[in-house]
């Protein structure tokens, strides 16, 4: 059975999950991307090194995102929302980190020693932005 996600599951997808696309258009070409990410309810918060999606992004600031959940090929769940891009400074990025700290570390994985995936531990600068979603649809196939 195909279908729509009611906005209560689309919200539910976007929570509790941690990996999406950006895709942007700026430059005459589009470009997708994938982020890791923690969802507030209103935005999506995330953080990158200087590259292609940043340059992209200020360019041109209106961008989708999607996430998706999939159990095979017969049960899954996807979202796709738009918004605007916005550079986050200070202490909204201060709490931008904390939030994905929050979210993300549960899942980090061990490395070799003296190594860290914690984005606190990164030595690359790295600028803390948000996407605040205005538009959301969701879709899924379930077996019956």
């Amino acid at each position: 059975m195909l279908g729509e996600l009611s906005p209560r599951e689309i919200e539910a997808v976007l929570r509790e999950s941690i990996v999406g696309r950006i895709g942007a258009y700026a430059f005459a070409r589009p470009y997708v991307v994938p982020i890791t990410y923690a969802y507030d309810g209103e935005a999506i918060y995330a953080h990158s090194g200087e590259g292609m999606k940043l340059h992209m992004m200020r360019e041109n600031p209106h961008v989708c995102f999607e996430v998706d959940r999939m159990d095979d090929l017969a049960n899954w769940e996807s979202v796709i929302a738009w918004g605007l891009f916005e550079e986050l400074r200070g202490e909204r990025a201060r709490a931008a980190m904390e939030l994905l700290v929050e979210r993300l570390e549960p899942r980090l994985q061990d490395g070799p020693p003296g190594a860290s995936a914690h984005p606190r531990a990164s030595t690359v600068p790295a600028t803390l932005y948000r996407i605040v979603l205005e538009e959301k649809t969701g879709r899924f196939e379930r077996r019956l």
